[in-house]
C-alpha cells in the first residue's frame, strides 16, 4: 500500500538534501504510534529507469504505566532530579479517557465512514482493515434474494486509473440503479454501465477525487454497498525553498514548486502553522506556491517551512534593521565659465548633518561659496564658476560610515584647425590617386577633450581615424573609387561644437569597353561596334585599344598601336572561314582599363550565290507554292537559310513572307488575293548576309483551281469493322478536292443522329467518333464528299458484339452405363455476332465442383463418358462467341443419376473414448534469473480433464488478485507475467493444477539482480519473445492432450 497519499497529522514524510555529500535523507514519522502501525514497510527509490529499495519491520508493544510517587505537572523539563512540580500550584488530575476498541466501531459502521474512522485513529493499512474486518465477521450474512454475488467491502484504486465494480443477480432481465452519495449516476463518457447475463457492471474511467465516495447498487427493495477509495499520489517539492536576506520594512516572498498543479500545501513558521492574516498572505499559480509578507520586521526573523504529503522543504529568513537611506545622490556637473554650480542630496533622516569635501579637503564657505541644510535636503552652491573650482566633491554624513561624490567640470567649447573652414560654399578639394594613400591631419583644441566624427555626406566613411591629444587624423589606405565624395569632420563637447568640409576625389583608370559585337563581315574583314565605359575613372577618355585572336587561341594580336577615338572599328587581313574574337581596352590620362568580354565569335565570309531553279509547284485561290535549289556557291559559312518576299506585278514594294528563314528548299505563300498577278524571288542567307535575288520574271495569277473529291479509304475499313460493346471508336478517313469539299454522314441510308456519334471535319480528312460504342451503333456508315455537281462516297459496315446469353432448354435426354447424353438450344442472345461453340460442364450433387467436360463444342448436343457409379451428375453449358464466354451459363433441368451394381459398405460402431485424467505437468517451470525493473514472465505446460484449476504461489503464499502478476492460461499453456520485478519479487514459485482426479505441481526459483551498468542493454521485450516461442513449442503437445 503506497502511504505517500496518506501523509498528515498522523504520518509526516521529510526529505533533505546535503550539498557537499550529495546525499538524500528520506524520514518517516509516525505521530502516536497504535497496534495498526505494526507490519512490515519497505521503502522504494525510483531514479529515471532505476530502482532500489529496503524493507524494514515495526513492532508495537504496549506502554509501561509508572506510579508517580509526587503529583503536578512538572512541564516539559522535569526529570528524575526535578522538584520543580512542587513549587507550582497543583491541578486536580483529570480522569483519564477509557481505551476504545476501533474494532468494535468499525463493525457496527457503514462502509462509506471506515474511511473517516481509520483517519482518526491511525489506521494507515485501508486494505489490512478490510480482511481484518471480514473475518471479524461470522455471523453468515443474510441470503440475498435478488443478489447471488454483491458488491465488495471496498474498492480501492489510484488516481486517473479506471474502477469496475460488478454484481451478479438472480434475474437476468432485472434492473439496477447505481448510486453514488445517494445520488443516482446517469450513463455518460465518464460513468459506463454494462449487463450481460445477470452480471452488471459499473466503470469509472479516469478516476479522481471527486470519485473517493460511498457507492450503491439498488435492484428492487435489495441494495447492497461498498465504499471506494481514491489515492492521490503523493507531492513532492521539485524546487526547493532558498535562504532569504532582507532589511526592515522589505517585501519578502518565498517561492516553491511541486509536483502536481492544484496540490494544498502548509506553510509554517518555526514549527507553527501560518494563517492568512493581514500579515501573511499565500499563493498559488499552477504547480508554484508562494508565501509573501509585505513589510518584514524583526519579529519574522526565523526559519520558514513548506509541507506537502510527499515531503517538506525549509529556508531561514534574515532581517536586518535599516541603515541611511541616500534618497537623492549628488549628480556629476558641467558648467560653463561665470555659471552656477549646485549639488544636491537628500538623505532619510532630517538630523542627520554633514560636511563637503572637494578632492579631499573641507570646503570652507565664502562669498561665493554657499552650504545649506533644509530638512533631509543638503546643498552646496557655487557662484561665478571658474576653471579652478573644477574637481571631485563629496559629502559625508556624520556619524555614518557613508560617502556621496559628484565632478565638477568646466566646459570649453570646441574649434577646428584647417586652413578653409566654416562656410560650406567653399570647399577644400584634394584630388588623390586611386591606390595611393591620403593622410589628413587636423589640429583640435577644446575643454573637455571633443568628440571627433568624421562622415561621409549622412553615413560615416570608410577610413582610419586616429586620434592623438589636440590632433586628429584620417587615412585613406589605397584610396578606391568608394572613398569619393564630401567629407564632414565634426568636434563636440557639452560647451558646443564646430563643423569643417574637405572634398576627396578618386582619380582612376576607366571601367572596361561594354558589349563588343561584330555588325558584319566581308571576305576577309569584319565591322566592329562597342559601348564607351560607364565610368570613365574620373578623367576623360582619351581612346582605345584593339585585340583580336583566332577561337580557341590564346594568343591575342594588338591591331593598333596608337589611340583609335571612335566606337566603330573594321578589322582587316582576316582568313576567311575562320572564326575569330574580340575585345577592347579604354584609355584615359591615368592608364589603360581592363579588358572588355570577349565578342561572340565571327568569321569572315562572302554571302553565297543566288538559289538556282526557282519554280512555281502549286497555286491556290490565296497561296502559292514555290520550290529551288541550294546555291552554286555556298561557301565556308554555308546557308543557314532562305528568305522570300513577294510583290505586285508593276509594283516595286517587296514583301518578306516569312519572318525567320526558313532552312527547307520550299515553301507556301499564303495571304494573297485572288486573280493578282505576283512576281517572287528567294535569297539564301548566312553569317555574311543575304545572296542575291532568285526571281520568276513572268507573274504568277492566284486563282481558285477545281480538284474533282477523292475519298482514300484505310484499308482496315474496306471489310467489316467488329467492335466489343463499351470499347470507343475512332475512324479517320483523308479525303482529297478543291475546293474544299462539303461532308456529309449517313447511317443505314438516313442522315447521322449527332446523339448518336461525334463527326470532325477538316480541309484533308472527318473522323467518326463513338465514346462507348453499344449494339445500337452497328449498322452501314457512308460518308459523302461532293464539290458543285462531282460527288464520291465510301461504306463502312461497323458491327457492335458483346457476350451472348446463356443456352436454353438444357435436358439430359438418356442415360446408359457411365455415360449421359445432352441437348439443348442455341441461346435467345447471340451476342449480335454467330456462335463459335458450347462448353459442357459437369458437377456431382454430393461435391457441388464444376469440371469442364468439352470445349469449343461446336453442335449443340454432347455425349458425357466416364462418370462414376453410384453419384448423381448435373450439367451446365456456356455458349461462345468472338467476345467469349457468355456470363450466366444454362443449367440442365434434370440429373444424370449413375445406377449402383449391388454392392453394400457396413461401418463399424463407433465407440466414444473416455479422455478424464488427472492433471499432469508436461513440461515444468525452469528456474530464471531476471534484472530488477525489466517485465519477465514464466511458463509451464499442462495436460487433464476435465480443465484443471490453476494455483499461483510465491513462497507458498497464493498470488490474489495483484494487479503487479498478470496468470494467462492459453490451451493448456500457463504463463505467470510479472511486472517491473524488484528484489523483493525473487523467490520460490509454485504453480499447481487441481481438478476431480488428482493434482499436481511444479516449481522453480527466480533470482531478481539489481541493474546492470548503463552501457549494458536487455531488450525489454526479451520475457515476452521468450513466452512466445515457449508456446509454440508447447503447441503441439497441447493438441495431443
Amino acid at each position: 500500500m503506497d502511504l505517500g497519499s496518506k501523509a498528515g497529522k498522523h504520518l509526516k514524510f521529510k526529505e533533505t538534501y546535503d550539498r557537499n555529500t550529495k546525499i538524500y535523507t528520506y524520514e518517516m514519522t509516525i505521530v502516536k504510534v497504535v497496534d495498526g502501525d505494526a507490519g512490515g514497510y519497505r521503502c522504494e527509490v525510483t531514479a529515471k529507469d532505476k530502482c532500489d529499495s529496503c524493507t524494514f519491520d515495526i513492532t508495537v508493544e504496549g506502554t509501561l504505566q509508572y506510579r508517580k510517587s509526587v503529583k503536578g505537572d512538572a512541564g516539559e523539563d522535569a526529570g528524575d532530579l526535578d522538584f520543580s512540580g512542587l513549587l507550582k500550584k497543583r491541578k486536580k488530575e483529570e480522569p483519564t479517557e477509557p481505551e476504545v476498541d476501533v474494532w468494535e466501531i468499525l463493525k457496527n459502521a457503514k462502509p462509506c465512514d471506515y474511511e473517516k474512522i481509520a483517519f482518526q485513529y491511525g489506521i494507515t493499512d485501508l486494505r489490512g482493515m478490510l480482511k481484518r474486518l471480514k473475518m471479524m465477521r461470522k455471523v453468515e450474512p443474510k441470503k440475498s434474494d435478488a443478489f447471488i454475488r454483491k458488491l465488495e467491502p471496498a474498492y480501492s484504486v489510484e488516481k486517473g486509473k479506471k474502477i469496475v465494480m460488478s454484481v451478479e443477480l438472480t434475474d437476468d432481465n432485472a434492473q439496477v440503479k447505481w448510486l453514488k452519495n445517494g445520488q443516482e449516476i446517469k450513463p455518460s463518457a465518464k460513468y459506463l454501465f454494462e449487463s450481460i447475463g445477470g452480471i452488471r457492471k459499473l466503470i469509472i474511467n479516469r478516476s479522481t477525487l471527486s470519485d473517493d465516495a460511498a457507492y450503491e447498487c439498488v435492484v428492487g427493495e435489495e441494495k447492497c454497498f461498498t465504499e471506494v477509495f481514491v489515492q492521490e499520489p503523493p507531492v513532492t517539492i521539485t524546487k526547493l525553498l532558498d535562504d532569504i536576506h532582507v532589511v526592515v520594512g522589505e517585501r519578502v516572498e518565498f517561492e516553491v514548486e511541486v509536483s502536481e498543479e492544484g496540490a494544498n500545501v502548509i506553510w509554517m513558521k518555526d514549527g507553527v502553522e501560518l494563517s492568512r492574516d493581514g500579515k501573511y498572505r499565500f499563493k498559488k499559480d499552477g504547480k508554484k506556491h508562494w508565501l509573501i509578507i509585505n513589510e518584514a520586521s524583526k519579529e519574522d526573523i526565523g526559519t520558514y517551512c513548506v509541507c506537502t504529503n510527499g515531503g517538506q522543504s525549509k529556508a531561514e529568513l534574515e532581517v536586518e534593521d535599516k541603515e541611511l537611506e541616500v534618497l537623492q545622490s549628488i549628480a556629476d556637473l558641467t558648467v560653463k565659465a561665470a555659471e552656477q554650480a549646485v549639488f544636491k542630496c537628500e538623505v532619510s533622516d532630517e538630523k542627520v548633518t554633514g560636511r563637503w569635501f572637494k578632492d579631499g579637503v573641507e570646503v570652507i564657505p565664502g562669498k561665493r561659496i554657499k552650504m545649506t541644510h533644509i530638512g533631509r535636503v543638503h546643498k552646496l552652491t557655487i557662484d561665478d564658476v571658474k576653471p579652478e573650482d573644477a574637481g571631485d566633491y563629496t559629502f559625508v554624513p556624520d556619524g555614518y560610515a557613508l560617502s556621496l561624490s559628484a565632478k565638477l567640470n568646466f566646459l570649453d567649447p570646441p574649434k577646428i584647425h584647417l586652413d578653409t573652414t566654416g562656410s560650406m560654399v567653399s570647399k577644400n578639394t584634394i584630388i588623390v590617386v586611386a591606390g595611393n594613400k591620403l593622410r589628413l591631419d587636423v589640429e583640435i583644441t577644446g575643454e573637455p577633450a571633443p568628440t571627433v566624427c568624421w562622415r561621409k555626406g549622412s553615413a560615416e566613411g570608410r577610413v582610419r581615424v586616429e586620434s592623438r591629444k589636440n590632433l586628429s587624423s584620417f587615412v585613406i589606405e589605397g584610396a578606391e573609387r568608394g572613398d569619393e565624395g564630401l567629407y564632414c569632420i565634426t568636434v563636440t563637447n557639452p560647451a558646443g561644437e564646430d563643423k569643417a568640409d574637405l572634398n576627396i576625389r578618386v582619380v582612376d583608370v576607366p571601367d572596361a569597353p561594354e558589349n563588343v559585337r561584330c555588325t558584319g563581315v566581308g571576305e576577309d574583314t569584319a565591322s566592329m561596334l562597342w559601348d564607351p565605359p560607364k565610368f570613365d575613372g574620373g578623367a576623360p577618355i582619351k581612346g582605345y585599344l584593339m585585340e583580336r585572336k583566332k577561337k580557341g587561341s590564346s594568343r591575342w594580336t594588338k591591331l593598333n598601336f596608337d589611340i583609335y577615338e571612335s566606337t566603330v572599328y573594321e578589322a582587316k587581313k582576316m582568313i576567311e572561314g575562320v572564326f575569330y574574337e574580340m575585345r577592347v581596352f579604354a584609355v584615359n590620362g591615368i592608364g589603360v582599363s581592363q579588358p572588355s568580354a570577349t565578342s561572340k565569335p565571327f568569321m569572315p565570309i562572302a554571302p553565297t550565290s543566288e538559289p538556282t531553279r526557282l519554280v512555281v509547284d502549286d497555286v491556290t485561290d490565296n497561296t502559292c507554292a514555290l520550290k529551288w535549289l541550294p546555291p552554286d556557291r555556298v561557301g565556308a559559312g554555308g546557308v543557314d537559310g532562305y528568305i522570300i518576299e513577294y510583290c505586285l506585278e508593276g509594283g516595286s514594294e517587296w514583301v518578306q513572307a516569312n519572318e525567320v528563314p526558313v532552312e527547307k528548299n520550299m515553301y507556301r505563300v499564303r495571304g494573297l488575293q485572288v486573280g493578282e498577278k505576283y512576281l517572287f524571288r528567294v535569297s539564301a542567307v548566312n553569317i555574311a548576309g543575304r545572296s542575291p535575288p532568285a526571281e520568276i520574271k513572268q507573274g504568277v495569277t492566284i486563282r481558285e483551281i477545281t480538284e474533282r473529291p477523292k475519298i482514300r479509304l484505310p484499308r482496315q475499313l474496306r471489310t467489316k469493322f467488329i467492335k466489343k460493346v463499351g470499347e470507343k471508336v475512332n475512324l479517320v478517313i483523308p479525303f482529297q478536292g478543291k475546293p474544299r469539299p462539303v461532308v456529309n454522314w449517313f447511317k443505314d441510308g438516313t442522315p447521322l443522329d449527332s446523339s448518336l456519334a461525334n463527326v470532325r471535319n477538316s480541309e484533308v480528312d472527318s473522323i467518326l467518333f463513338i465514346r462507348q460504342a453499344t449494339r445500337e451503333h452497328s449498322g452501314e456508315y457512308t460518308l459523302s464528299v461532293h464539290i458543285e455537281n462531282m460527288e464520291d462516297k465510301a461504306t463502312i459496315e461497323i458491327q457492335i458484339v458483346e457476350k451472348p446469353g446463356p443456352p436454353v432448354a438444357v435436358t439430359v435426354t438418356d442415360v446408359w452405363g457411365f455415360n449421359a447424353a445432352l441437348e439443348w438450344k442455341p441461346p435467345k442472345d447471340n451476342g449480335n455476332c454467330d456462335i463459335t461453340g458450347y462448353t459442357v460442364q459437369k458437377a456431382d450433387m454430393k461435391a457441388k465442383e464444376w469440371f469442364t467436360v468439352y470445349e469449343h463444342n461446336r453442335r449443340p448436343s454432347c455425349t458425357v463418358s466416364d462418370l462414376v457409379m453410384g453419384n448423381e451428375y448435373t450439367f451446365r453449358i456456356f455458349s461462345e462467341n468472338i467476345c467469349g464466354l457468355s456470363d450466366d451459363a444454362g443449367a440442365s433441368k434434370n440429373t444424370a443419376v449413375i445406377a449402383k451394381t449391388g454392392l453394400h459398405y457396413k461401418p463399424q460402431p463407433f465407440k466414444e473414448r473416455d479422455m478424464s485424467s488427472s492433471p499432469k505437468f508436461i513440461t515444468p517451470l525452469v528456474d530464471r534469473s531476471v534484472v530488477a525493473g525489466y517485465n519477465t514472465a514464466i511458463s509451464c505446460a499442462v495436460r487433464g480433464y476435465p480443465r484443471p484449476k490453476i494455483i499461483w504461489m510465491k513462497n507458498k503464499m497464493i498470488i490474489g488478485a495483484d494487479p503487479k502478476f498478470l496468470m494467462q492460461n492459453n490451451q493448456g499453456v500457463l504463463t505467470l507475467n510479472i511486472r517491473k520485478p524488484s528484489l523483493f519479487d525473487g523467490g520460490q514459485y509454485i504453480c499447481k493444477a487441481v481438478n476431480e482426479l488428482g493434482e499436481d505441481q511444479v516449481e522453480c526459483r527466480l533470482e531478481v539482480r539489481g541493474n546492470q551498468p548503463e552501457n549494458t542493454h536487455i531488450p525489454s521485450r526479451a520475457p515476452k519473445i521468450y513466452v512466445q516461442r515457449y508456446e509454440q513449442l508447447l503447441a503441439p503437445l497441447v493438441k495431443m492432450c
